[in-house]
C-alpha cells in the first residue's frame, strides 16, 4: 500500500564523532520514511556507519548546534520532521504514536518527555525528569534557535503532547559527564560575559555549593543513588567552572585596559 505523501516523516540527526551511538540510533528509526544525517566532519567511522542505513548523509563544517539542526531540516524532503540526537533512541511504541499522530495532526509541533539514562539507569530525579523536548513538527512551522549549545525549537503554532517517551543515553561514565560540563561551562561563561555579567571567587564558590545542594537535596537526587550524587557534584563543578571562567574573562579585560 502506498504511503500518503502528506504523512511522510523525515528524521534528522546531526553528528560529530558518534560511531559508538549512531548504529543503535539509526536501527531505532526503521519506521521513518527518510533519515537525514548531517555530519560535522567526524574523524571516526560515523559517516561510514551512517551510510549503511541511509543514503541521505551529508558532511558540512560545524556552525553551532541550532544552526546545524536547521541545516539538516533543509535537506529533509518530508512535510513532517522528527529531530533526534545520536545518543537517543525511539521505542516501537513512540514510533507508532508518531506515525499515528501525523495522520490526524491538529497541531504544528509536538513535545514529549525524554527518559535520561546514566549507565543504564533511568534518572527519575536530580532535575532530569520530566524532561520535556519538542522534536516533532511540520516543516516550515518551526526552527531551532541559533544557540551553539542548549538549542530550543521555536514555533508560533499550536504545540501538542505525545504520550510515549524518547530514550536518551546521556552519559556512559563520569569522565564524559565532567568533560561536557567543562565544555558547556566555557560557552555559558562567554555568553554571560557578553551580557555584562562578572564574577568573583566568592560568587563561584557560593553558586557551585548551592547548585550541588539544590540537585542532591531539593531536586531529590539522593533518590537516584550514586548516580544522583555524581550528578549533583558534576552540576556543582560545572557551575564552579562557569563562574571561574567568567571571572578570568573579567580579569583579562582589566589587565588589557591597564596596558
Amino acid at each position: 500500500m502506498e504511503k500518503d505523501s502528506d504523512a511522510r516523516i523525515s528524521v534528522t540527526i546531526i553528528t560529530l564523532n558518534e560511531e559508538d551511538n549512531i548504529c543503535e540510533c539509526l536501527q531505532s528509526l526503521s519506521w521513518a520514511d527518510e533519515i537525514v544525517v548531517l555530519d560535522s566532519q567526524s574523524n571516526d567511522r560515523t559517516v561510514e556507519l551512517a551510510r549503511r542505513y541511509t543514503d541521505r548523509v551529508f558532511v558540512e563544517p560545524w556552525t553551532g548546534q541550532g544552526a546545524q539542526k536547521n541545516r539538516a531540516i533543509d535537506f529533509a524532503q518530508g512535510p513532517w520532521i522528527f529531530s533526534i540526537d545520536a545518543d537517543e533512541r525511539v521505542s516501537p511504541e513512540l514510533a507508532r504514536e508518531i506515525r499515528d499522530i501525523v495522520d490526524k495532526a491538529s497541531c504544528d509541533a509536538y513535545t514529549l518527555r525524554r527518559i535520561n539514562m546514566y549507565r543504564g539507569q533511568w534518572i527519575r530525579h536530580s532535575g532530569w525528569w520530566p524532561d520535556w523536548v519538542t522534536r516533532l513538527f511540520r516543516k516550515g512551522k518551526a526552527r531551532f534557535n541559533d544557540e551553539v549549545i542548549h538549542d530550543t525549537l521555536v514555533t508560533d503554532g499550536a504545540v501538542g503532547k505525545l504520550k510515549e517517551h524518547l530514550i536518551h543515553h546521556s552519559f556512559e561514565d563520569a569522565s564524559s559527564f565532567l568533560e561536557r560540563a567543562h565544555r558547556y561551562s566555557a560557552h555559558q561563561a562567554d555568553m554571560m560575559y557578553r551580557n555584562g555579567r562578572r564574577a568573583s571567587l566568592l560568587t563561584a564558590f557560593s553558586h557551585a555549593s548551592f547548585e550541588c545542594l539544590n540537585t542532591y537535596l531539593f531536586r531529590r537526587g539522593f533518590l537516584d543513588g550514586s548516580a544522583g550524587l555524581l550528578i549533583a557534584i558534576s552540576n556543582g563543578i560545572g557551575t564552579f567552572y562557569k563562574y571561574m571562567i567568567l571571572r578570568e574573562r573579567g580579569l583579562s579585560q582589566a589587565q588589557n585596559a591597564e596596558k
